[in-house]
């Protein structure tokens, strides 16, 4: 029935991973069915070496087969292009160092004058406007900008200034001649700068890249022609949300209004993931074409022939027909300039009472002000901070990113679960602030609300409170995404300070220090920062077990956890008064207070052990 035409069945493996294993099941498969031709397979034999390159393309090809797979999951890819593409589909943000935050009294000394009834008051004339940008130099050599201006001779509704002022310098009579005035104003670290390119000939999407790393802010981008460009978060975005001050009756309550406003001329910015700098893209769009067009006229481009009935294979850019305001307009052949802060990390958190130089001041007077006495006030003004800046942080690291993508996978373009709101504040613009670590829980008072517990890292990178222009910032940016049915109230973290004491038995053979050194290692790494989250309790068989592995140890006697408060030989621990015994389960699991979290602050004073 034809079977002498049947094709023989030959075995084959599919199972084969490495260079070993492809070789000698070639090997095997020349002996089985290439016997009567080829009878050496040994290496040194062609047969060997023709085995020898089929194992090698087989090990090679299952290895890259293998790194591709791997590139497709977050968890497991290595490539910064792959981990940078899973980070954007995932809108996971890429940032660099966060700036701190810190209220600063600028203080102005001024003549004195007298009112109407007779009264030495501050000069109204003398009155200096210490405008934004004025730059500040903390110690450690960390510059401040002022974001907002101070304007001493503002008033409240009753006409009183709102800058606290006492006497500074008085006559022999004790007739004040000057007063020194002090208002606070808000600072943001880091450095501004601006940078100028020359864009050429139309390209659509056009890449341009800033030269310094960390770009926290870009504050303004604008052309030569005069057109200013706005960011968006995607180019099909054509409208920007803008505050506006409010000159209504109603001001007091509401600062600002919300204006949308149209922006043909827009970019998108993607910070990179290796050295942190920042790329923006301009629109797909040429300004110079189809001014009145939203979409291009495909008559337009039609092949004049001027007479001819025959015409030749032409090549053409289909892009060209597409250069549309869809996606956002330039201008070519112009000069761009684009103004920006950056710069940041956890030395920016400046302790109290080091940010006192005034490095660039920008300063207005009252029309008619004396040019002698605005010289004398203007060389009178310093600074001052009365509290430590908060908010500044190191750049996120890649795995810290990466650690954020299947919270950021789930959320939307508004907050409904507690992932999305989590996400939203791990991923806020590092211009605001940065939130160490977040925990929600449900409000017990109100079942519609939740409460939103924050706490933040200090330039030790201890735990600290969350700075309240931070909490400002988080309430603002967390509105725009929340439902109208949702309240979200922001709370600090009870930070719970720990003093942890133990004590074991230890081989007589072994020496006790280095035994207890191996024990203090394993819990400092147990017990950092990184390692806790708000609302986590700490498992007292995690740390007996911890101590029990370390080698030299015959068993642990004692394990005691203190909650150290207040100022304890000079150190400052939080104020935070936590019961460990009355919060400690059955099961040994001491549980922080709601929306609170457990900190080693001091492990060289608090971690003590004891070897007998």
């Amino acid at each position: 029935m034809g079977s002498g035409n049947t094709k023989e069945i030959r075995t084959r493996r599919y199972l084969n991973k490495d260079f070993d294993s492809f070789r000698s099941d070639v090997e095997q498969y020349v002996k089985d069915y290439y016997q009567k031709v080829i009878v050496d397979t040994s290496e040194s034999g062609l047969a060997g070496m023709l085995i020898d390159l089929n194992a090698y393309i087989g090990d090679v090809m299952s290895f890259y087969l293998d790194h591709q797979y791997s590139e497709l999951d977050s968890e497991t890819a290595v490539e910064q292009a792959n981990i940078e593409r899973h980070l954007a589909r995932a809108g996971v943000t890429v940032m660099g160092a966060a700036p701190a935050v810190v209220p600063a009294i600028v203080y102005a000394e001024v003549p004195a004058v007298l009112d109407a009834n007779g009264t030495s008051i501050p000069d109204p004339q003398s009155m200096p406007i210490v405008e934004e940008a004025s730059i500040f130099e903390a110690n450690n050599g960390v510059l401040f900008n002022l974001i907002e201006d101070i304007d001493y001779n503002e008033r409240k509704s009753d006409g009183t200034l709102v800058a606290d002022y006492l006497i500074g310098d008085s006559d022999s009579n004790g007739v004040p001649i000057s007063f020194v005035l002090a208002r606070a104003g808000t600072c943001i670290s880091g450095l501004r700068t601006t940078e100028s390119f020359r864009l050429g000939d139309f390209v659509p999407f056009k890449r341009i890249s800033l030269s310094n790393p960390d770009v926290t802010l870009i504050e303004t981008v604008y052309d030569s022609n005069g057109n200013v460009y706005y960011q968006v978060g995607d180019l099909a975005e054509d409208v920007v949300y803008a505050a506006i001050p409010n000159t209504h009756s109603d001001s007091t309550d509401v600062e600002n209004l919300l204006q949308i406003k149209p922006a043909p001329y827009r970019y998108t910015a993607k910070t990179n993931l290796g050295d942190r700098t920042t790329t923006i893209t301009l629109g797909g769009g040429s300004a110079t074409s189809f001014e009145d067009d939203a979409i291009p006229d495909p008559s337009t481009f039609a092949l004049p022939l001027y007479g001819k009935t025959t015409f030749p294979r032409l090549s053409l850019n289909p892009d060209k027909l597409l250069e549309t305001k869809t996606l956002g307009v330039y201008s070519p052949n112009v000069d761009l300039f684009i103004s920006y802060r950056y710069g940041g990390g956890l030395d920016h958190n400046i302790e109290p009472g080091t940010l006192r130089s005034v490095r660039q001041l920008n300063v207005k007077f009252p029309y008619g002000a004396q040019s002698i006495v605005t010289t004398k006030v203007k060389s009178s003004i310093e600074v001052d901070n009365k509290v430590k800046a908060r908010g500044g942080d190191d750049r996120p690291t890649t795995e810290d990113l990466r650690d954020a993508i299947p919270v950021a996978k789930n959320s939307q373009q508004r907050i409904v679960s507690k992932s999305d709101v989590l996400a939203r504040i791990y991923t806020m613009p590092s211009s605001f602030g940065r939130v160490f670590r977040a925990g929600l829980r449900n409000n017990p008072n109100n079942p519609l609300a939740t409460q939103l517990f924050v706490v933040s890292r200090d330039a030790s990178s201890n735990l600290s409170t969350v700075p309240d222009s931070l909490k400002k910032n988080l309430k603002t940016y967390l509105n725009t995404f929340r439902m109208v049915s949702d309240s979200i109230d922001i709370i600090d973290s009870p930070i719970v300070n720990l003093g942890l004491m133990f004590e074991v038995t230890t081989d007589p053979q072994l020496n006790k220090k280095t035994i207890l050194q191996s024990i203090s290692v394993k819990l400092r790494k147990f017990f950092d920062k990184k390692n806790f989250q708000i609302d986590q309790p700490i498992l007292i068989s995690d740390i007996h077990n911890l101590i029990y592995n370390t080698q030299g140890v015959i068993s642990v006697n004692k394990i005691k956890f203190d909650n150290i408060v207040g100022i304890t030989d000079g150190r400052e621990y939080s104020d935070v008064y936590h019961d460990l015994n009355l919060n400690t389960t059955k099961g040994n699991a001491i549980l922080p207070p709601p929306g609170g979290i457990f900190e080693l602050k001091y492990p060289d004073d608090d971690l003590k052990g004891r070897a007998i």
